[in-house]
């Protein structure tokens, strides 16, 4: 089986042999072994995996700190997990190690096993080494910032520094100059293929012209193109600047991208973007970014608009010019009716969040609003906390009730 993550058998002095080891907690090894579990020495601490301590027996709430603090070392902001078991005072030695990991304002976790076939604390375990793993996989991301961010973003743009000391990713700048040249340079034969499923796929075509559609291809291989020069697993774009200076959108460019599995943010907003690749690596689905343009305090109901959406969440679409600027590409399509779940983070330090679970009532085709709107009714939260305390402007959306999942993720990772 893969590797998946490291433990280490911590044990007091006076255990003397591996057999003695064997004997306390060999059951557990094996067990642990069995889901992706390898054992690990002092050398393993640079290994970027989740990491578990096996509390052998008492006695070892120094050595547990000393092991933490080497770790520390490579791995910054791992929550300390701990697994306990009935004898040898291991379940006291984890409460001391977890009371002083808290003094210390650090993250940490106790998993109590009753025994190694203990299902219930090995599900637990499960779950929260998926946690970890999303923990881990953000912080190898590299997101791609294409110009700065919008000028009316005053309240999403974060320090790139705060961003990877609290999230993980780091925040590689690009110019926009060099988007541009990278639009350029974009071979017409390229987008024969993508062109044609876009045009094909839609319900109709309105406003846009067969060149405003295929300048909206190009600026999806354009970006390609940037994504793969700078090994980018996500980017974000500035993309009223195509608008004002090449007259075309990145509406398009940005849905297929994150339909593709690399999550892309519009306006340069970090905030949202690093929103929608924790809501895709954490729940495996697909993230729309919008704006809240409407509510209605009285039926507890929020109006979502943007003119970009990932074809593969909408049932059908109809390709639409750019709103705000009326040239370009902009995609109205109509979400299904059912349970969704929106969030916000935000704060100085990206600490905050805003996080409640919904129904989507109604799509809508006003003439007023970003092309693809939804209606959403809340179901665990006052609408009125966004006039309060917003966090700013865009919000995402995914589909199903995950409120529960991300909070947990969100208090045991980033709410120090």
């Amino acid at each position: 089986m893969k590797t998946r993550f490291g433990f280490i058998p911590v044990h007091s002095l006076l255990v003397k042999d591996e057999d003695t080891v064997n004997k306390i907690v060999g059951s557990y090894i094996k067990a642990l072994e069995k889901i992706g579990g390898k054992r690990w020495t002092k050398a393993d601490l640079k290994n970027p995996k989740p990491l578990f301590y096996l509390m052998v027996t008492g006695g070892t709430e120094g050595l547990l700190l000393n092991w933490n603090t080497e770790r520390n070392k490579y791995i910054k902001n791992e929550p300390v997990c701990l697994l306990a078991h009935p004898t040898h005072n291991s379940l006291p030695a984890s409460l001391e190690v977890l009371a002083r990991i808290q003094q210390d304002d650090m993250k940490g976790q106790i998993f109590y096993s009753n025994g190694p076939n203990d299902k219930n604390v090995f599900n637990q375990l499960e779950k929260a080494l998926h946690n970890l793993e999303v923990l881990f996989a953000l912080k190898r991301m590299r997101i791609g910032l294409v110009g700065t961010p919008s000028d009316w973003l005053v309240a999403s743009n974060p320090n790139p520094e705060t961003l990877k000391k609290i999230w993980g990713p780091t925040v590689v700048p690009i110019s926009m100059e060099e988007m541009k040249e990278s639009l350029q340079t974009v071979n017409p034969e390229s987008i024969k293929t993508i062109f044609e499923s876009l045009v094909n796929g839609a319900k109709e075509i309105r406003e846009p012209s067969q060149t405003d559609l295929e300048e909206n291809v190009k600026v999806y291989i354009a970006l390609k193109q940037v994504i793969e020069k700078y090994n980018l697993d996500v980017i974000s774009v500035r993309c009223f600047d195509l608008v004002l200076d090449q007259k075309t959108t990145g509406c398009f460019a940005l849905a297929q991208l994150t339909d593709e599995d690399i999550i892309a943010g519009c306006e340069g907003d970090l905030v949202s973007t690093l929103s929608m690749l924790w809501t895709s690596k954490l729940l495996g689905q697909i993230p729309w970014m919008a704006n809240p343009a409407q509510l209605n305090e009285d039926n507890n109901t929020l109006w979502l608009a943007h003119c970009t959406v990932p074809r593969s969440i909408v049932e059908e679409y109809t390709l639409r010019s750019h709103f705000e600027s009326g040239i370009g590409v902009g995609i109205q399509g109509t979400i299904t009716d059912g349970p969704v779940t929106l969030l916000r983070i935000g704060g100085k330090n990206l600490d905050k969040l805003w996080l409640v679970e919904g129904e989507i009532m109604q799509s809508g085709n006003s003439e007023d609003l970003c092309r693809t709107q939804v209606e959403v009714k809340l179901i665990s939260d006052s609408v009125k906390d966004l006039l309060q305390s917003p966090l700013g402007n865009h919000l995402i959306l995914v589909k199903g009730h995950h409120r529960d999942e991300l909070r947990e993720w969100w208090k045991n990772m980033i709410a120090w």
